[in-house]
């Protein structure tokens, strides 16, 4: 298995299809993936390793016992410490398909109330499997937004923001770069003209990465934590959103799957919402 970050600096490998994968709806992920879920797998540790790139690495405590690590430079979700004989790697930046597939959806009971799960057939768990020491939820209470308004952080709250309804339009965006920078199945972003979108704190707090070679390609990121942040096209006159951000329900819900012709072999769109091989298919 090898994997790495959006813009390459980093690069990881490790042995073995990947075990124990699983789909987790904690407040954790949402915030450092921005969009639903995230789905990591287990390598041995004894066979794990960092190709190059360990020294650009940043690091932030998210809970007791707990780092969430990200590419200093484009922020993507990158491999932490080993837990027990096991390091788990984010699924969404492994090149090609790994073989091992989802076995379990895991802390449901803290997922994004704009979020259905799908009849996938995988077995549910309000926080981890049976087995596992109970953890210290993460905090849902909200940190931006007032007066009705809809408000979003990253997960250490350097960065708060608030939009107004309605939301112009939600993709769930299957491209190689949005799993590569999210560190799961897709991407989840939902769009609004940039005048009722407004950043409470934290401008000073947001890197961004563009990809070189792409047109509008821009992942936007704190910087101490690693976790999605949204960011404002002003040639376009747009605020583009990471949905996992959201401290509220916006009302919306997701309205469409994009380059599914790019999906990852080991996920299964699982709902309903339309599908489209590129962008919106004509």
């Amino acid at each position: 298995m090898r994997a790495s970050c959006l813009c390459g600096d980093v690069v990881w490998e490790g042995s073995g299809p990947g075990e124990l994968v699983h789909h987790c709806h904690c407040g954790i992920c949402r915030k450092i993936s921005g969009t639903a879920f995230t789905t990591m797998g287990g390598v041995p540790a004894s066979s794990f390793r960092f190709v190059r790139g360990g020294d650009g690495i940043r690091r932030f405590r998210s809970s007791p016992g707990s780092e969430r690590c990200f590419c200093g430079r484009c922020g993507s979700t990158v491999p932490g410490e080993a837990f027990g004989d096991t390091v788990f790697v984010p699924f969404g930046n492994v090149e090609g398909d790994p073989g091992g597939r989802p076995v379990a959806h895991i802390f449901v009971a803290s997922k994004a109330p704009w979020y259905e799960l799908p009849d996938d057939g995988l077995p549910r768990f309000d926080a981890y499997p049976p087995g596992y020491a109970d953890p210290e939820l993460f905090p849902a209470e909200p940190r931006g937004g007032s007066d009705g308004r809809v408000g979003g952080s990253c997960l250490c709250g350097a960065i708060a923001y608030e939009l107004e309804k309605p939301v112009d339009a939600w993709h769930n965006c299957h491209c190689s770069r949005c799993r590569r920078g999210r560190g799961g199945a897709h991407a989840s972003n939902l769009f609004l003209d940039a005048r009722r979108f407004r950043l409470l704190r934290g401008g000073d707090a947001i890197d961004s990465f563009k990809v070189p070679e792409a047109e509008r390609f821009t992942q936007s990121f704190c910087r101490t934590c690693g976790g999605k942040a949204p960011r404002i096209n002003v040639q376009a006159g747009y605020a583009a959103v990471p949905a996992g951000s959201l401290d509220d329900d916006p009302g919306a819900r997701p309205e469409r799957h994009i380059y599914v012709a790019s999906k990852a072999p080991w996920f299964e769109i699982a709902d309903r919402l339309p599908q489209f091989s590129a962008f919106i298919d004509s």
